[in-house]
């Protein structure tokens, strides 16, 4: 069977593994306070054109959510999130268990518009009763969505002009930040102009586990570890993701390896579009979502594994491919000429 219901079944990236293994007999200090996390936050800053960011490294996505949540808000504030983001649909209720109101909103594509943000905040401002309410105070976004659609370069600036006006912070999950650069005009440097905290996923990008949280706000830094530790993200042998993201960033592969899976899932796009099968979303990222009649699906299922979505109608379900770092080419080959087959 070949895999393409996800783009965490694989290990690592054969250079993250031998920059393991190179330094397997090094010592180094715990809790991430050594050379090789401090080398791969400047690594990564390089791309930033923010220099007084911070950055820290924690093992997996849930965890840098639930974190950067935690350290943006008070008690009583709460987050502003689309009905399919992944803090609200996907983490069993890590945001609510730390004590925060999630406020889901329509997502369009995926994606939230900068005009229902700021409705919500000026729903709050309005108020007569801000007391007997949550203050939303942290916009919640995904690049890219869960649906594999991605923010534009205009579209962060519109929200982040609406955050300004009303006060708020801004936090992308970046999850699978990777593909989603490779798919859109925005960059790393706008993520750090436009967000007050981000992501840089590893775990779905190359790395074995790990993910890059990154604060360009500086008002955010203070005692971000202390969240961290108090939360149960410190990990001892902190270094190991230190080295991981140094590989994958020292020589661009991180952007490469991510372009290459884009473009992988976007032969797979062609060959259903080809086929007359229809689009369940325009995704242009390495996750395609297609509407599959049963019997194609079956047929499918001889063959691959895929991640059933949900159903469209009696005779139809929705379901994604999706690519990754890891995939070969010969795989997306063979389930392209499978396709035309149908």
């Amino acid at each position: 069977m070949i895999r393409f219901n996800n783009d965490y079944s694989q290990g690592a990236h054969p250079a993250v593994l031998q920059a393991l293994a190179d330094t397997n007999h090094e010592s180094y200090a715990g809790y991430g306070l050594d050379p090789q996390c401090e080398r791969a936050a400047g690594l990564i800053k390089e791309h930033l054109n923010c220099p007084a960011a911070a950055i820290h490294f924690v093992v997996g996505g849930t965890q840098a959510n639930y974190i950067a949540v935690a350290a943006c808000l008070r008690p009583y504030q709460s987050v502003i999130c689309a009905d399919s983001g992944h803090i609200h649909a996907h983490e069993t209720g890590a945001v609510e268990h730390g004590g925060h109101k999630i406020l889901t909103l329509p997502a369009e594509n995926g994606k939230l518009a900068a005009s229902q943000i700021a409705a919500v905040a000026e729903d709050y401002r309005s108020s007569p009763i801000p007391e007997h309410i949550t203050q939303p105070k942290l916009v919640y976004i995904s690049f890219p969505t869960e649906y594999g659609t991605v923010y534009t370069r205009a579209e962060l600036a519109a929200i982040r002009t609406v955050c300004d006006k009303y006060g708020l912070y801004l936090f992308v999950d970046g999850a699978r930040m990777g593909y989603g650069l490779a798919a859109s005009d925005a960059t790393l440097a706008d993520m750090a102009r436009f967000a007050d905290i981000f992501t840089i996923g590893g775990t779905k990008c190359g790395t074995l586990f790990g993910e890059a949280v990154v604060i360009p706000n500086g008002a955010l830094q203070p005692h971000f570890r202390s969240f961290i530790k108090q939360n149960g993200a410190m990990l001892a042998k902190g270094w190991l993701l230190g080295v991981q993201f140094a590989a994958l960033f020292e020589t661009g592969l991180y952007f490469d390896i991510c372009r290459r899976a884009v473009e992988l899932a976007m032969d797979i796009r062609a060959a259903f579009a080809a086929k007359g099968v229809p689009a369940f979303i325009d995704s242009p990222t390495n996750q395609q979502f297609v509407v599959l009649t049963h019997a194609q699906a079956d047929k499918l299922a001889e063959k691959y594994i895929y991640e059933p979505e949900q159903t469209v109608d009696q005779d139809r379900i929705c379901v994604r491919f999706c690519t990754s770092w890891y995939t070969d080419p010969a795989d997306v080959a063979a389930l392209v000429e499978d396709i035309k087959n149908l």
